[in-house]
């Protein structure tokens, strides 16, 4: 637990939490936790719009604070199985948002640096878990929220079926379509962590139960969707391609169109009036309280008369019943989970436009009572994070599981150049190799890069075009480990993309330009080995 504590002080002002347990409470704890338990010594966030008792809920919003008397169902059936909670995680506030970016407390940045959002609004639930810092956590999700996270840091969101987590002491966002969801490294923890956490509570009126034939995922029919918009991105388009090649045998090719239509209903028509039913309150008589852009996008649910709401409910039936007669002809949905990423420099410049790309393939799936899980998918070329969501029918989450599993099995392997402190024999050689990393071998770049070494004592390679070739190694691990490795590597350094010796590109560290204008410019040794071996450096 004192380790568990060190790494989050070692991240400093990160912006993934907005409270947090002392080391005497958690060690208490840890002493009294029964080795047999589910969830023995695992440990896990909370994302802060749900209560835990006697720990403020503030939704990110300081003045809406309040300290329950009683802890979330979801989040005690958690501490009953053995789960040793850590703190509370930062949020877009009140759960309005997918970038991560909406918040008084910080805003954090995906564990792949180079400024790329976290996504949100379950921004600190997800960064919590993806840089190692606790083992699962919980988020919510209601147009994308435990998902466009999980794909923007690398790692296994699931959006269960409505209703099979309980919300009862979770602020409403949205409250007839909100999700308590879990985030996890890996699809087994995610599924462990779901069948200690589901079943109905006393008094949780959104409660549901129900079930769905469990499927052998080698005998699931597969659906891709057609003529999708990548806003752009030939990378993130390149990678949804690649990815439905893991599922092996036929992918049936549908349309989607309606989903999409579905998904338009939750920002751009009534449903975001729902959202005032619950806090329009609070807007009213604290307008000063809400970030100008939350307040922007909660007010235009004032636009919406009651003749709309019906009108939206009607044309939801019927896509309801379009989506019902999909899953007759496919089992699986496979989609990719954002169409694009953006920095915080991006979504600053268009914050209400860009949220609503990064939700385009996410916010339908509440609306139209499905079950999601989003798994990694590799890397773009720009070394940007890819991911797939599997959609199916309500309480088929053990069956999406299954086949998720399978394709974390399958997984893709990526090839990463490292030039200083991760070469082997070096000092952070052990973080690629406890992630089950192989060294392809020794290889050079191209001649247009400069090494730096850098105050704090690690090297730093610069794209230059007046530089030279650099000594560098190939290393080959699973995709869904970079994000944990990334996020043990501060900034300065990012990846990005390598070019070697012979033309081809790989993805590596580089590190920005900006922080090597006091660094000693080591680039005529020709790597880091080089210039270590030198005696005049033998001290480093």
């Amino acid at each position: 637990m004192k380790e568990v504590l060190q790494r989050i002080r070692d991240r400093g002002d990160d912006g993934v939490w907005i409270s947090t347990v002392t080391e005497a409470e958690l060690r208490d704890r840890a002493a009294a936790v029964n080795a047999d338990l589910p969830l023995a010594g695992l440990t896990f966030a909370v994302k802060d719009n749900i209560d835990v008792a006697g720990v403020p809920t503030t939704a990110a919003c300081p003045d809406f604070a309040y300290v329950p008397e009683r802890t979330a169902p979801v989040v005690r059936r958690l501490l009953d199985a053995g789960a040793l909670l850590v703190g509370k995680t930062n949020m877009d506030q009140f759960a309005t948002g997918l970038t991560g970016a909406r918040s008084p407390y910080g805003t954090p940045e995906s564990v792949f640096g180079g400024g790329l959002i976290s996504g949100g609004s379950s921004s600190g639930s997800a960064v919590a878990v993806a840089a190692g810092l606790v083992d699962f956590s919980l988020g919510t999700d209601t147009a994308g929220s435990g998902r466009v996270p999980a794909a923007l840091n690398g790692i296994v969101g699931v959006k269960p079926t409505r209703g099979l987590l309980s919300t009862k002491g979770v602020v409403p966002a949205c409250r007839s379509l909100d999700c308590v969801s879990i985030f996890a490294p890996d699809v087994a923890r995610a599924a462990a962590v779901l069948r200690v956490a589901k079943g109905p509570a006393t008094g949780d009126a959104w409660g549901r139960t129900g079930s769905y034939p469990l499927r052998n995922p080698a005998e699931l029919r597969v659906g891709a969707a057609r003529g999708l918009d990548f806003l752009g991105d030939a990378g993130q388009e390149k990678a949804y391609a690649a990815g439905l090649d893991r599922f092996g045998g036929d992918v049936r090719t549908v349309d989607v169109e309606p989903l999409l239509e579905a998904g338009d209903l939750l920002y751009r028509g009534p449903w975001v009036a729902e959202r005032l039913a619950d806090l329009g309150d609070f807007l009213s008589a604290h307008p000063g309280s809400v970030l100008p852009v939350t307040r922007q996008v909660l007010e235009t649910g004032l636009r919406f008369t009651a003749v709309d709401a019906w009108r939206g409910l009607h044309r939801l039936r019927e896509l309801k019943a379009w989506t019902e007669r999909l899953f007759e002809t496919v089992d699986v949905l496979v989609l990719p989970t954002v169409a694009t990423t953006y920095t915080h420099a991006e979504i600053a410049a268009d914050p209400i436009g860009r949220n609503l790309n990064l939700g385009r393939y996410t916010q339908f799936a509440n609306l139209l009572d499905l079950a999601a899980v989003t798994v990694p998918n590799g890397f773009t070329a720009e070394g940007r994070p890819a991911s797939l969501t599997l959609f199916g029918p309500a309480f088929s989450d053990e069956t999406l599981a299954l086949l998720a599993e399978e394709l974390g099995r399958t997984q893709d392997l990526m090839t990463v150049a490292v030039v200083g402190l991760h070469l082997s024999g070096e000092p952070r050689n052990a973080e690629l190799t406890d992630r089950r990393a192989t060294l392809i071998g020794a290889a050079r770049t191209a001649p247009c890069y400069r090494l730096y070494a850098l105050p704090s004592g690690a090297p730093g390679l610069v794209r230059d075009d007046t530089g030279a070739a650099i000594d560098i190694e190939l290393w080959q691990l699973p995709a869904a480990t970079v994000g944990s490795l990334l996020a043990g590597i501060p900034a300065p350094l990012s990846l990005g993309r390598v070019v070697l010796a012979d033309g081809t590109e790989v993805t590596g560290f580089l590190c920005e330009a900006y922080a090597v204008a006091t660094a000693q410019d080591i680039t005529a040794g020709g790597g880091w080995r080089a210039h270590r071996s030198t005696p005049e450096r033998q001290d480093i």
